[in-house]
């Protein structure tokens, strides 16, 4: 695995810095994390990688873990931005993009530039749309033990002590928030827009989503589900906010084959004149 730090010019934005692991060869997948980080991802794309023979490449979002963050940089449909130009730097093709919690939205977004480099996007537990009745918890006012509970079916198997953290990692946990919370444009981490436009995107859709998810319920899911034309939806039981870490053997067969089964990218499509 090579983890580098690139410069990508982004339109509208200017030169952003971006840090992201690159491993494998094969079959390509971009996995955007959620408000936990990097490392929600990293045992997944280490499955899709040693499992089904992958390309995984796992970015880190500006600003988490530490990272710098370009001033202009400054919400979900900017990062959108960033990785299709990161795509487009690097010359990826038929990559299928997998988002997570925020990542889910920032794939939504990266699935409506229409990009000709994507070929599928998977979206597990996203946020960012509005649904009457069923709003996203507010993690800006629980405690980091009331978000654990929250967002699994077992939070006592993955439940981290945060006295136990150093000061530096309580550092970069206190950036992550601050990070989230600005790329969600604040505490209730929805654009009131984004619901409508999902009908835009043309990519072949897989949402998956954790039966126990206390963070967006089910209920919210079927709605983002819905909101995209022709997308498959497909619920986890015994897992919660974050499937790829709670059920990995289960989300692995079901992303990997949503993306073999939808080899052909948007620009082919288009040739086709399908």
């Amino acid at each position: 695995m090579t983890t580098t730090t690139r410069t990508v010019g982004v339109t509208g934005i200017g030169p952003v810095e971006v840090t992201y692991t690159d491993q494998g060869t094969g079959r390509s997948f971009l996995l955007l994390h959620g408000g936990a980080g990097p490392v929600s991802m990293s045992r997944f794309a280490d499955l899709l990688r040693g499992e089904r023979g992958a390309r995984v490449l796992t970015p880190t979002h500006p600003g988490f873990s530490g990272t710098p963050r370009a001033d202009a940089l400054q919400d979900v449909k900017g990062l959108a931005v960033l990785y299709v130009s990161l795509m487009e730097a690097l010359e990826l093709s038929d990559v299928t993009v997998v988002g997570n919690s925020i990542g889910g939205w920032i794939a939504a977004e990266v699935a409506m530039l229409d990009s000709p480099r994507v070929s599928a996007v998977v979206i597990m537990d996203a946020v960012g749309i509005d649904v009457d009745g069923h709003p996203v918890a507010d993690v800006s006012t629980r405690t980091f033990p009331e978000i654990q509970s929250l967002s699994y079916f077992e939070p006592e198997k993955f439940r981290i002590d945060p006295t136990t953290f150093s000061d530096a990692q309580r550092a970069i946990m206190a950036g992550n928030f601050a990070a989230l919370g600005l790329y969600a444009g604040g505490s209730s981490m929805i654009d009131p827009t984004l619901r409508a436009r999902l009908g835009s995107v043309r990519a072949p859709t897989l949402v998956i989503w954790g039966e126990s998810d206390g963070i967006a319920d089910v209920e919210y899911g079927r709605a983002f589900a819905s909101a995209v034309k022709g997308a498959e939806f497909v619920i986890m039981d015994r897992a919660g906010h974050l499937p790829q870490l709670e059920v990995p053997d289960r989300v692995l067969p079901l992303v990997f084959d949503f993306a073999a089964s939808h080899p052909q990218s948007l620009g082919d499509v288009r040739t086709s004149g399908a």
